[in-house]
C-alpha cells in the first residue's frame, strides 16, 4: 500500500479571501468549509487518477502499448477561486464557490492525437462517469492556436457518511500540445503588459507546426 501525506490544512482566519461577505463570527467556518471542499476534490482527482491509471494499464497488458506518457494533478488555491469567480461577475459569496468547476483538474498527456479521443472513449464508457462539459480545441483550435481536449465529469467519492458527485476537470492533449501550452502560458500570464503582436502570430505559427508534427508523427506510428 502507498500512502500519500497530505499537506495540513490549518483553519484560520487569514485564509478568508479579501471581498468575501462574511462576519468575523463566521470566518473559521467559512474556512472549515473550504476545507472540506479541498479534501473532497482532493479524493475526486485520486478517482480519476486511479481510473486513468487502470485503463492505461489494461491498454499496455493487451496491447503492449501505454497511450498516456503521464499525468498531473492540480487543485486551484483559494486565491485563483476567487479571481475566477470576481472574472466571471458572479456574487462574493460561498454559493459562488461551488460554480467552479474547474476545482479540481487533472492533465493528461498522450504519445499521439488518436490516444487522446481512446482515452477519452475508455473513461466516459464507466458507468459512474457523467460526462458535463466538453470542448474540443483540437479539431476546433482557440484562436491563440491552442489545443487541447477539455472534458468536465462527475465522478463519485464515498466518505464515511455520505457520497458526494464532484466534478472534475480533464484537459487531454498530446506532448507537443503541452509544450505549447506550456510556452503559451508562461508569455501570457507573467506577463504584465500584453502580449506583442509580432509574438502572439509566432506562436499561431508555432502551433500550425506542432500540429503538423503530431499528424506526421501518427502516421509514422501507424506504420508498425
Amino acid at each position: 500500500m502507498i500512502l500519500e501525506k497530505n499537506e495540513k490544512f490549518e483553519i484560520s482566519e487569514s485564509m478568508i479571501p479579501a471581498g468575501m461577505t462574511v462576519t468575523i463570527e463566521d470566518a473559521k467556518e467559512t474556512a472549515k468549509v473550504f476545507g472540506d471542499l479541498r479534501m473532497r476534490y482532493h479524493a475526486a482527482i485520486k478517482e480519476i487518477s486511479t481510473k486513468l491509471e487502470v485503463l492505461d494499464n489494461e491498454f499496455s497488458l493487451r496491447h503492449d502499448y501505454n497511450p498516456i506518457h503521464h499525468m498531473e494533478c492540480r487543485l486551484k488555491s483559494i486565491k485563483s477561486i476567487v479571481e475566477k469567480i470576481q472574472r466571471k461577475g458572479w456574487p462574493m459569496e460561498l454559493e459562488s464557490v461551488y460554480k467552479v468547476m474547474d476545482f479540481a483538474g487533472v492533465r493528461v498527456i498522450c504519445n499521439y492525437m488518436d490516444d487522446i479521443y481512446r482515452v477519452e472513449e475508455s473513461l466516459l464508457r464507466q458507468d459512474d462517469i457523467r460526462l458535463l462539459k466538453r470542448k474540443d480545441y483540437i479539431k476546433n483550435p482557440k484562436e491563440s492556436g491552442y489545443r487541447s481536449l477539455h472534458l468536465v465529469v462527475e465522478v463519485p467519492i464515498f466518505l464515511s457518511d455520505r457520497t458526494y458527485n464532484m466534478p472534475v476537470e480533464i484537459q487531454i492533449r498530446t506532448i507537443a500540445m503541452d509544450t505549447w501550452a506550456s510556452l503559451e502560458h508562461e508569455l501570457k500570464y507573467k506577463r504584465k503588459d500584453e502580449m506583442p503582436g509580432y509574438v502572439a502570430q509566432e506562436l499561431k505559427n508555432c502551433a500550425r507546426a506542432m500540429a503538423e508534427v503530431d499528424a506526421t508523427m501518427e502516421r509514422i506510428h501507424k506504420m508498425f
